[in-house]
């Protein structure tokens, strides 16, 4: 059985703990932490397979590295994160663990990302955030967005901003394309903001998670209305509630009109 992760591999890991955890992983704080241990986190029955890597006496990596699982990952972490709190002075902020947004966010404040985040998959933490698509940037058009989506494979986050400045959305498992059939899996979740966060996820009860038209975007759907749906020029949409998700709608109005979209990258 071959090695699961590559060397390179490693470092991608390791810079994901930078970023999930930078006050125990980074480099630039060995004056505060002597001794760096890193920590690989995995299933139970996947260790095993990476256990000729990280156990070799003469490798570098086996003298910096420790196999745990997620619960145990999760544990330490708790127990660091207590720690750093109690040992912090006045004079020092907390540590911020919002995701890095390597764009300029028109609609999202600091508030709605903590938000948000702390409600998606797992998978998604401690990776930066990317615009993809914005109407400010790329205009008013499904088909562009399909467009800017043709070569993306991962989870994407939809943030809609009404003429009544209600932000609203959709967490997607997958990336928005035209499709003859619904796609997606139970990850996805229909989001609100009004004004506190509100997250509708997956009921169970049908499967018309996402379907993308040439004139329409749908997600959620039963009952004969659709949690959120979009027009062809992204300007005017609908938020019903639907089996789906068994959602609230969205929007102060039920049929609403657009002021701003973003589609966010979020692996």
């Amino acid at each position: 059985m071959g090695v699961a992760y590559s060397i390179g591999e490693v470092d991608h890991l390791n810079t994901f703990f930078v970023q999930w955890s930078p006050g125990m992983y980074n480099k630039d704080n060995n004056s505060r932490h002597h001794k760096k241990i890193r920590y690989l986190v995995g299933k139970k029955d996947k260790l095993a397979v990476i256990d000729e890597l990280f156990h070799n006496p003469s490798s570098l990596i086996a003298k910096n590295w420790e196999i745990i699982t997620v619960k145990d990952a999760v544990t330490r972490r708790q127990s660091v994160c207590s720690s750093e709190e109690g040992n912090h002075s006045d004079d020092e902020e907390p540590e911020d663990l919002c995701p890095v947004l390597r764009d300029h966010s028109q609609l999202l404040s600091d508030h709605h990302i903590q938000s948000l985040a702390n409600h998606m998959p797992a998978r998604t933490q401690g990776y930066p955030w990317n615009l993809v698509y914005s109407t400010a940037i790329h205009g008013t058009s499904l088909k562009t967005l399909y467009r800017q989506m043709a070569h993306i494979d991962c989870p994407v986050l939809l943030v809609i901003k009404d003429m009544d400045n209600k932000v609203f959305g959709a967490f997607c498992s997958h990336p928005f394309r035209v499709s003859n059939y619904c796609y997606g899996t139970g990850e996805t979740f229909l989001y609100s903001f009004n004004p506190e966060y509100k997250a509708y996820r997956w009921s169970g009860e049908n499967s018309y998670i996402v379907r993308g038209h040439l004139d329409s975007l749908q997600i959620g759907g039963g009952g004969g209305h659709f949690g959120l749906w979009l027009d062809s020029d992204l300007y005017h949409g609908a938020s019903y509630a639907c089996h789906t998700f068994n959602n609230q709608p969205l929007s102060t109005q039920q049929d609403f009109k657009v002021q701003d979209l973003e589609v966010w990258t979020v692996q």
